[in-house]
């Protein structure tokens, strides 16, 4: 009987070391390529880009550590709303690349998942209380 080879399973993808999450009440077809731009100006090597929904996007890149402040003000910039988990994360990465006392450390490579919700603009109108004008 031949030996058995090991099977190829497809390779898994790495466990991201930052998650952040985000929104825009603005129209995706101005928030995705000034995203983009801002990915690209902070030096991310984008590995996947993908449609959850029609209203959610999922970006997974890797990024050398002394690109965090660069990315964190393109996020902000191109229009999205962070939470504020995500604001911590980035926060904290931005303090790491700022005080690490290793200069060979800002070359450390960091995996994000990025998702993005776009969400509609909830039209209020005054509810009528049925009082006298």
């Amino acid at each position: 009987m031949p030996p058995q080879l090991p099977s190829l399973a497809e390779p898994q993808p790495a466990v991201p070391d930052l998650a952040v999450r985000g929104f825009s009440y603005e129209d995706r077809r101005a928030i995705l390529p000034a995203l983009a731009e801002a990915l690209a100006a902070s030096g991310c090597w984008l590995h996947e880009r993908k449609a959850l929904s029609l209203a959610q996007m999922e970006y997974r890149f890797e990024m050398p550590l002394r690109s965090a402040d660069e990315l964190y003000s393109g996020l902000v910039g191109c229009g999205l709303e962070l939470t504020r988990d995500s604001h911590m994360e980035l926060a904290g990465l931005c303090t790491l690349r700022r005080h690490n006392p290793r200069p060979q450390q800002l070359g450390r490579v960091i995996g994000v998942r990025l998702e993005v919700n776009f969400l509609e603009e909830i039209e209020t109108h005054p509810v009528p209380t049925g009082g006298h004008a």
